[in-house]
């Protein structure tokens, strides 16, 4: 497939592979509707819990699942992304129908689950090459109101009351990412070091809580094939309860990032192509999600890329022991600093 079809399919490679023949058999008799030969097929994309493609009957279906090997305790946890987009399945929110979660880890080896297929494109440069200027407006538009849609949902309304503890977020959310870091590091980045003391030392004071997704950008959104308009919202390894402002930072920080694995951002004419400036991203989040203004938001982009840099170590590390989903997760290591020295440079010159 091209880029904005959607992720290329490829042979499941041997390091993910896993026993079909006990999925059919599993599948068969615990998804309604399920029959016939099984072919699987890996998303050559993502580099936390691998993702394959299942047809049968006639019918697509998406699998998700648990990397094999050791892993960190908090990390993968594919039943909390099953429960999250099934809770939300009645909401405003766009997201799949989620269709079997197993927890069995004798079936394929880990936990996973299955959910629809949905067809459509994704683009995972944020500069939506191909689009023409209105185009990259609907998008934007939609994309920030599905957003301010998520952050709207009342945890308890959806049975997501007990997903996370909504105070002290920030000082978890730092503390976990920290932690996580120094468990892969494998060089000495002291722009990352200095995050990890300004951080905790600086934190909001604000503890407002909602649903938030932790992994927001357009790459995770699918769009529908004749508009641009999103239809379902993907990867919600990350989601938990917590400040909302957490979810526009990450978002905002391709306004800040000086190099992105996915193409140019920063710098680019916004406004002939269409595509939001930071202040109108920011003022169209208001205008859908009804608050007057957002202050301090240069903070919650700072965390962003300490928590993206802590990410990224985490995967070049499960690359370098050989478990991680792509083949890509060995050119990623340089990337950690980057995005640390990005965010310590906004430290110094905005806060």
């Amino acid at each position: 497939m091209s880029e904005n079809g959607g992720p290329p399919l490829i042979d499941v490679s041997e390091a993910l592979s896993f026993d079909e023949n006990a999925l059919r058999t599993y599948l068969a008799d615990h998804l309604p509707g399920f029959s016939g030969d099984l072919t699987v097929r890996q998303f050559n994309a993502g580099q936390s819990n691998p993702t394959y493609q299942l047809v049968a009957g006639g019918r697509r279906y998406v699998l998700r699942k648990k990397p094999p090997g050791t892993l960190l305790p908090s990390a993968h946890a594919v039943d909390r992304e099953y429960r999250v987009m099934h809770a939300l399945r009645d909401t405003p929110v766009p997201v799949p129908k989620m269709l079997h979660l197993c927890t069995d880890a004798s079936v394929i080896g880990t936990d996973f689950y299955v959910m629809e297929m949905v067809e459509g494109r994704v683009f995972h440069d944020p500069s939506l090459p191909g689009l023409t200027p209105p185009e990259r407006r609907a998008f934007y538009d939609s994309f920030i109101k599905a957003l301010a849609s998520l952050h709207a949902v009342r945890p308890e309304a959806v049975g997501l009351g007990d997903f996370g503890r909504p105070q002290g977020y920030l000082s978890r959310q730092v503390a976990r990412w920290s932690k996580q870091y120094k468990a892969t590091e494998t060089e000495t980045i002291t722009a990352m070091n200095k995050l990890m003391d300004w951080l905790p030392a600086n934190l909001p004071e604000d503890d407002q809580a909602a649903i938030v997704h932790g992994d927001f950008r357009p790459g995770n959104a699918i769009v529908a094939a004749g508009s641009p308009e999103v239809i379902a919202l993907l990867d919600w390894e990350l989601c938990t309860l917590g400040h909302p402002l957490a979810d526009l930072g990450y978002v905002c920080a391709n306004y800040h990032a000086d190099n992105l694995p996915t193409g140019q951002f920063k710098g680019l004419d916004f406004q002939s192509l269409g595509i939001p400036t930071e202040a109108e991203f920011l003022d169209l989040y208001c205008r859908y999600s009804g608050r007057e203004s957002v202050d301090n938001h240069l903070f919650f982009v700072v965390f962003s890329f300490f928590r993206s840099a802590a990410i990224i170590q985490g995967v070049y590390k499960r690359g370098l022991d050989g478990n991680a989903s792509s083949q890509k997760a060995l050119k990623l290591g340089h990337l950690a600093r980057v995005r640390a020295e990005n965010a310590w440079r906004i430290v110094e010159e905005n806060l």
